[in-house]
């Protein structure tokens, strides 16, 4: 969680995650078996300096990270935004201007909306983040770009773009300590099936591709996409969506993360939850993501706010209050809270929101292949040699190799098999280590009704066959191991 430095609530919803789990175990069924069968990683704030920034006293907001990039001075003139009436937070500033883009709601005075097209003869206003100016030369106002200007989320290998197309990716793929931390433990722990990244705030599950369509993934891994996506929305409330499809900021833009990088190089599948929506709140059910932040009606506007008065008592949106501004003058500050009202659920919506996903991720995880016994046994054939046999299956929704994506990219090993003779023991045929193959699960059964054929009904399971020669008591270690799906090892006894 994270990732970027403003996006709090995502800290809050894995530390929610992880008592969870913790409170549960031993008098949740599903919590309880999960951490028998399964491991979980996680991170609640990969980008820890970041955030601190944002929860300062007097708060600074960065994309992600502390560092300067892509140069290390400041631009000389510009805004910087910054708290400058100290009060904790960073509101906006509107200057009186005929010309601005911004007039008051003509029902709600202090609600700010833009003209229309061809507008004249009301009041206008430019509207600029709270800030200082540095060589304001009386006319010209722009926002200065923070000289820390990295992306986290774009300094991933999957779909990696240099800033020309793709702003604060970083000078190179995993040039970050954050992003490299984060990258070198995922790719050491090949036992990882899936992830799930909390963003904030759309109120919305999000799945790759980022830079392709439904119709470049392979077939079973969209089906097992939308499965978990239907089940996501049952859970948690929230739509379920590809970011190709229906999360781009431009049409023509390409853009790369973590969670695409993770299914799409490594076969894992990956999720990002973004949380809150306050839109959504305020009544506003069909509403493009994405797009109604570029153009919408500005009766949404007047839903929004008075939503915020009613809920919120003025919190949500500040009144504009007079403020003698260094370089501007006389303008008002005041609007919206961006932070705690867009940018993170509000305090007293806080646990309620984040309380929809802990299920959603047990789920999840217990549809993860998992490598189970079936039998083992020794059968003497004389001559002090024995026949030994080893059956497992995987008990798990996914195949043992999780996605259609990690067979194509080859990136997962198949069943491992072993033997271990001891000491004057001798192997007479089969392999001391065998590579065995995948193990189907049920995810990607071909049927759902139950006349229509499965060729293939006990490919879930595989059966290992040794000879070996010892003597009686001798004991024998058979061991069956799958990166993905976990090991076991039994013990047999000749004799």
């Amino acid at each position: 969680g994270n990732i970027h430095s403003t996006e709090v609530a995502a800290s809050a919803a894995v530390l929610y995650f992880i008592n969870q789990l913790a409170t549960g175990y031993g008098s949740d069924p599903e919590i309880t078996r999960a951490l028998d069968t399964r491991a979980f990683y996680i991170c609640p704030r990969i980008n820890p300096d970041g955030a601190e920034w944002a929860l300062a006293e007097k708060p600074k907001w960065v994309r992600s990270s502390t560092r300067s990039y892509p140069y290390e001075e400041d631009a000389i003139e510009g805004l910087t935004v910054e708290d400058i009436d100290g009060n904790g937070r960073i509101l906006q500033m509107r200057i009186r201007d005929p010309n601005g883009l911004w007039k008051p709601h003509p029902e709600e005075a202090r609600l700010m909306v833009r003209r229309e097209p061809a507008e004249v003869g009301g009041t206008y206003y430019r509207i600029l983040p709270e800030g200082r100016l540095e060589g304001y030369d009386g006319f010209t106002l722009k926002v200065k770009k923070p000289k820390q200007g990295l992306d986290l989320n774009r300094n991933f290998p999957g779909n990696w773009r240099q800033e020309y197309e793709q702003l604060g990716a970083g000078p190179f793929p995993t040039s970050e300590p954050e992003v490299r931390a984060v990258a070198d433990f995922i790719t050491t722990h090949p036992n990882i099936s899936g992830g799930v990244a909390f963003h904030t705030w759309a109120g919305v599950l999000l799945r790759p591709f980022d830079h392709l369509p439904d119709t470049e993934m392979h077939a079973e891994d969209l089906w097992h996409y939308q499965k978990v996506g239907t089940k996501g929305t049952e859970i948690t409330g929230y739509p379920n969506i590809s970011v190709y499809h229906e999360f781009r900021y431009h049409p023509k833009q390409v853009i790369g993360g973590a969670f695409d990088w993770i299914y799409d190089h490594l076969g894992m599948f990956s999720w990002v939850v973004e949380i809150w929506s306050p839109m959504r709140e305020a009544g506003l059910e069909k509403y493009l993501y994405i797009e109604w932040y570029r153009d919408h009606p500005i009766a949404d506007d007047l839903k929004i706010y008075r939503w915020s008065e009613e809920k919120l008592g003025g919190a949500a949106h500040v009144d504009w209050k007079p403020f003698n501004h260094p370089e501007l003058g006389a303008i008002e500050i005041g609007g919206w809270n961006r932070f705690h009202a867009f940018g993170n659920p509000p305090l007293q919506f806080l646990e309620r929101e984040i309380a929809r996903f802990p299920k959603w991720l047990l789920w999840q995880a217990l549809l993860s292949p998992k490598l189970e016994l079936v039998a083992a046994a020794a059968e003497p054939l004389g001559s002090d040699t024995w026949k030994l046999r080893l059956v497992v299956q995987n008990t798990g929704w996914l195949p043992s190799y999780v996605s259609k994506r990690a067979l194509e990219r080859k990136v997962v090993r198949g069943l491992i098999a072993e033997i271990a003779l001891p000491d004057g023991a001798e192997l007479v045929s089969g392999k001391r280590r065998e590579d065995i193959g995948q193990l189907e699960g049920k995810a990607y059964k071909h049927t759902g009704i139950s006349f229509w054929p499965d060729y293939h009904v006990t490919d879930d399971r595989a059966k290992m066959e040794w000879v070996v020669r010892g003597k009686a008591g001798d004991r024998v270690t058979l061991t069956a191991r799958h990166e993905r799906a976990g090991t076991v090892r039994t013990e047999l006894q000749l004799g």
